[in-house]
């Protein structure tokens, strides 16, 4: 391969040059016209519960559609390079070694060039609607329209749902679109409201109650350790952490929280992301319960809140921004219920970026589906997006107490009242077990592990529940 001279002359080493051209720009993938009258569909992307027992008829066609998500996927020869490019960075001996990328350089590599992305949005505009947003790396556009224009555009039809009680919106059908955009169409976001849940545990915080323990912040730091670090200054300051939300924040809860237990003033930052979901109860407990904790762990760490009704759409709110170092997510649904692979191109973005994910494997054991007759019927399930091999996907444990003497008799002015590392043992709520999705990633190996072939989960876990007395 001979190297430009042009680069030569402005002092490029050899080498360098020789990474820059295997890095370069990808092809355009869209091969001719968009034609709309040749359409392919996006197979897979109709919810489980959008059945005919629970259909309601059709929603009005001037219903709003808004914050829809069209997510792209790669080409097969992006996909292998970025498979690459995801290994290097976590392999020390690699040159890319925490070479993390920006959005920009993640687009001009795995998104879509600038040619495809102005074809497909003026696809999108052709069709009636307005677009809302693009992402940085090209790689999704958020646009909006009515009921009407979805069925005109992706010759699908929105339909009203009643399950279990719970009114919902569904397309009937997977979505088409024209031929020559489906091999790069990963899926939508937004065409129903079926989404995973946050589920709280609600607890009085008595503190020494009886054989009752609940644990404060001072607590969790004796539990696990953390006191040496915040000897040494390692308090969360310069780190930014992202929390995924389903409501608008209270922040008094937030500051009460942080008052009562001596943690300096650090309201979080929210950021809507998409459609508005207002203040849910049950959505704003585990809010609460997600930044409250982070911030006691980490109390001089930043904290970006972004919320949304759609929970995939505000991660890919946080991947876009790249201002955070890490994403939590207390959320889950059965793992067969989400077209996990449309949506991994956002969570390798995110690892790309050097964005760490976390989230929970969940508390309802191997019955992660939100209706009781899906688990007799389909089988265990694990938890999504705790599956995914780009997340940590994080169990709960129980205190192993026994006859030890880990508490102390009353609480101390900082209401904390364990006196060592507890004992645990695994909680019969955690969520775990084998992804029928993705196989093992090669990083997953130990003793213990299973030797099934599949991504199992979780990969860490700490307390979550109650005590063994």
């Amino acid at each position: 391969m001979a190297i430009p001279s042009d680069l030569i002359s402005k002092g490029v080493g050899p080498l360098l040059v020789l990474c820059a051209l295997a890095s370069a720009a990808p092809p355009d993938r869209i091969a001719g016209p968009v034609d709309i009258r040749q359409i392919a569909p996006i197979r897979g992307s109709v919810h489980r519960m959008a059945q005919p027992q629970f259909d309601r008829g059709a929603v009005d066609p001037a219903f709003p559609m808004d914050h829809v998500v069209l997510f792209v996927k790669p080409s097969a020869a992006q996909q292998a390079e970025l498979d690459q490019l995801l290994a290097d960075q976590q392999n020390p001996s690699s040159t890319r070694f925490r070479q993390w990328l920006s959005p920009e350089e993640f687009g001009n590599r795995f998104g879509l060039t600038f040619r495809d992305h102005s074809q497909v949005i003026a696809w999108l505009h052709s069709e009636g609607f307005a677009i809302d947003q693009t992402s940085r790396a090209r790689n999704w556009i958020m646009f909006s329209g009515t009921a009407a224009q979805v069925q005109q555009a992706l010759h699908t039809a929105i339909h009203r749902y009643e399950v279990n009680g719970e009114k919902h919106f569904a397309n009937t059908s997977d979505p088409a679109v024209p031929a020559v955009l489906a091999g790069l169409v990963g899926g939508f976001e937004g065409l129903h409201d079926f989404q995973p849940r946050p589920s709280p545990i609600a607890v009085t915080p008595d503190y020494n109650s009886g054989s009752n323990h609940y644990l404060v912040p001072a607590d969790y730091a004796t539990i696990y350790d953390i006191g040496p670090l915040y000897s040494a200054g390692i308090d969360g300051t310069g780190v930014n952490i992202g929390i995924i939300g389903f409501s608008t924040l209270v922040l008094g809860d937030i500051q009460a929280f942080r008052s009562k237990y001596g943690l300096p003033a650090n309201d979080p930052k929210s950021v809507l992301a998409g459609t508005n979901p207002g203040l849910s109860t049950g959505a704003l407990e585990e809010a609460d319960l997600d930044i409250e904790w982070s911030g006691a762990v980490a109390p001089g760490a930043t904290i970006y809140y972004y919320y949304s009704t759609s929970p995939t759409t505000a991660i890919a709110a946080a991947v876009n921004a790249n201002l955070v170092h890490m994403i939590s997510m207390s959320f889950g649904g059965a793992e067969i219920d989400y077209s996990a692979l449309a949506y991994q191109p956002i969570f390798q973005q995110a690892n790309a970026q050097g964005i760490t994910l976390f989230a929970s494997s969940g508390d309802s054991g191997a019955a992660t589906y939100p209706d009781a007759g899906s688990f007799s019927r389909f089988g265990p399930a694990v938890s999504w997006p705790a599956s995914y091999p780009e997340v940590t996907a994080v169990g709960g444990t129980q205190f192993n107490e026994g006859t030890g003497a880990y508490w102390a008799a009353t609480n101390g002015s900082d209401s904390s009242s364990a006196l060592s590392y507890i004992s645990e043992i695994a909680w019969s709520g955690g969520g775990g077990g084998a992804s029928a999705i993705f196989s093992k990633p090669d990083w997953q190996a130990g003793p213990g592990v299973p030797a099934d072939q599949a991504r199992d989960l979780p990969d860490i876990s700490m307390a979550a529940s109650c005590h063994d007395a």
